[in-house]
């Protein structure tokens, strides 16, 4: 194996390139052999670090470890954009322009990834996102080159919202960040919430920045709603939750955040977590195929893999199956129809198990609602939660004629 290198990109724009794949043992490195280059893009050392950061860069290495490439090398370069979208950019451009990087992976929050998947399509390059929310990145700003892995908003009220309001919490008031991705996940779960016979019966704003939620839980209190859903995302969400349990806001209303991941149930802890609701599309006790998973990438983490991570890892399995198929060269010159071959080829891994990629890119598998443990209820430190009800993959995504992605016809 080729030793770690690293370079600088821009303006001390760092991104570490780390040859992770190498050639069969006992034979000659052929002159021909090529190498795909993966760059994963997301934020190394922030505030966000947890929710992908190293742990889908471990995840990626794995499933290039688990891929049998015989006919291609395979690199990975990390980029530490920290979620900042002059950094993101910069550092795609430099990947492009210097590096040779084929595909870029998990590019971090909505706003990094919906420019992130205009500069791949002008180069030609694969963007797989693991990290964003955004339904726009399958409707109105959708491109050939793009995959939507993980999850969106319309998953996260579809199965949240829907799920418990089914369940019997038909009252829901609402905490909506002043941002478009918070204001399309409040308006999809008001609408998951009617469409399952409940109704939305107040709301209120967050600025940009929020850091006291006082104010607005006491308004959500007041409302007497059954559950509060919280339309936020990343560490906003841990702190609302911190001080909501400090108000006993859980002892009259369920708690819901709209957009949670296993590792921030481990960050506040289940004796602050525990009875709140959340949907992630992967985790590490599902099923056989899950704790298999987790078998082989525990002892290369620090931090169990949430849903983000998990597709970092089947992202890349996926895309070294459909490189493999297209062949290296055409993969290295054309993202796009590796991205087709994508969308024709079945997905199946032991994260998400089988599924299929659709015509706008977004990658279809079921969501699951799961409750976080009470303390008592907890074997060991990643034994966080437990499913409550499973949203199928049709039924966990917008209709693909209701998009508007301009790949489709009508």
């Amino acid at each position: 194996m080729t030793p770690t290198r690293r370079r600088l990109i821009g303006a001390a724009l760092a991104a570490a390139t780390v040859p992770v794949a190498s050639m069969i043992p006992g034979r000659a490195r052929a002159q021909a052999r090529q190498t795909i280059r993966i760059g994963v893009l997301n934020d190394q050392s922030g505030p966000w670090r947890d929710l992908s950061g190293p742990t889908s860069v471990a995840c990626a290495r794995q499933a290039i470890a688990e891929f049998a490439a015989l006919d291609f090398d395979v690199e990975l370069l990390i980029g530490d954009h920290r979620n900042t979208l002059e950094r993101a950019t910069a550092i795609a451009r430099g990947w492009f322009a210097q590096d040779g990087v084929d595909m870029v992976l998990d590019g971090g929050a909505s706003p990094c990834a919906l420019a992130l998947a205009e500069i791949c399509h002008e180069n030609n390059k694969v963007l797989i996102t693991t990290s964003a929310a955004s339904d726009a990145l399958t409707g109105p700003a959708c491109q050939g080159t793009t995959v939507q892995w993980v999850y969106d908003t319309a998953m996260q009220a579809r199965s949240t919202a829907g799920a418990l309001a089914r369940a019997g919490g038909k009252s829901w008031f609402l905490l909506v960040p002043d941002n478009p991705v918070g204001k399309t996940l409040a308006q999809e779960t008001a609408d998951a919430v009617a469409e399952a016979g409940g109704q939305l019966i107040g709301s209120a704003t967050l600025g940009d920045g929020t850091t006291d939620f006082g104010a607005v839980l006491r308004q959500a209190q007041a409302s007497k709603a059954m559950v509060l859903g919280i339309c936020s995302a990343g560490p906003a969400v841990a702190d609302c939750l911190k001080q909501a349990h400090a108000m006993g806001l859980q002892k009259t209303m369920t708690l819901a955040p709209l957009i949670l991941f296993s590792t921030q149930v481990h960050e506040i802890g289940l004796e602050i977590a525990q009875g709140t609701r959340l949907s992630e599309a992967f985790y590490w006790n599902l099923n056989g195929r899950t704790r298999s998973f987790i078998a082989r990438v525990s002892g290369k983490v620090t931090l169990w893999p949430n849903m983000i991570q998990a597709g970092a890892y089947a992202a890349t399995l996926h895309y070294l199956k459909a490189a493999q198929n297209v062949g290296t060269a055409e993969a290295k010159v054309d993202g796009a129809s590796v991205v087709a071959r994508m969308k024709a080829m079945p997905t199946d891994d032991d994260c998400f198990g089988s599924g299929s990629i659709r015509a706008d890119g977004r990658k279809l598998h079921p969501a699951v609602m799961f409750e976080a443990k009470a303390p008592a209820e907890s074997q060991h430190e990643w034994d966080l939660l437990k499913p409550l009800a499973v949203t199928t993959a049709e039924s966990a995504v917008r209709p693909l004629q209701d998009g508007g992605c301009p790949l489709i016809k009508a």
